[in-house]
């Protein structure tokens, strides 16, 4: 990482920003360019590693390339503002960039995976046996084996420390 001062170092840390982004972007192999695709999500940390669960259709582009190489690259941010400053204007972010593989899981595993992604998009204890498009609906988990997070926090954070959600194991 080129700016250190930027990098987060505390993996808890980094997976709190993780877990407060609205979605992820998931880069997949996609031949003769990489594809890109934002996903909803929801996540859990399993022996020290983050793992990242979305829904999608049975078929289309994401599964067939996801069928081909299961390699995935995955971003989050959250954008707080730009600011202008003596030399410039700058953007005050947090991130996160993640590699790991990924696959399709079923049963128990998918109602997990499907129950973590509600809680994430504010859905807690909605009855996922419910949902008309279950059966035409595939879950699938990326266990990132790497990542690293990367952060410059609004001014009015810096001067009273407000603000910062967390996420806990």
């Amino acid at each position: 990482m080129r700016m250190k001062k930027r990098e987060v170092t505390d993996i808890s840390e980094v997976f709190n920003i993780l877990a407060r982004c609205k979605t992820v972007h998931v880069g997949i192999f996609g031949g003769e360019y990489p594809y890109v695709v934002p996903v909803s999500f929801g996540m859990e940390v399993i022996e020290g590693k983050a793992a990242v669960y979305f829904h999608c259709g049975k078929k289309g582009m994401k599964v067939d390339l996801l069928r081909k190489n299961p390699n995935v690259c995955v971003e989050g941010d959250i954008h707080y503002s730009y600011e202008l400053l003596e030399r410039g204007i700058d953007t005050r972010y947090e991130s996160v960039i993640g590699f790991g593989k990924c696959e399709e899981v079923f049963d128990e595993e998918k109602a997990h995976g499907l129950k973590l992604l509600c809680e994430h998009c504010g859905y807690a204890g909605h009855p996922i046996d419910v949902c008309l498009g279950l059966p035409i609906t595939s879950v699938y988990r990326i266990t990132l084996e790497s990542i690293s997070g990367k952060r410059t926090l609004p001014e009015y954070w810096k001067q009273d420390g407000t603000g910062k959600p967390s996420f806990k194991e």
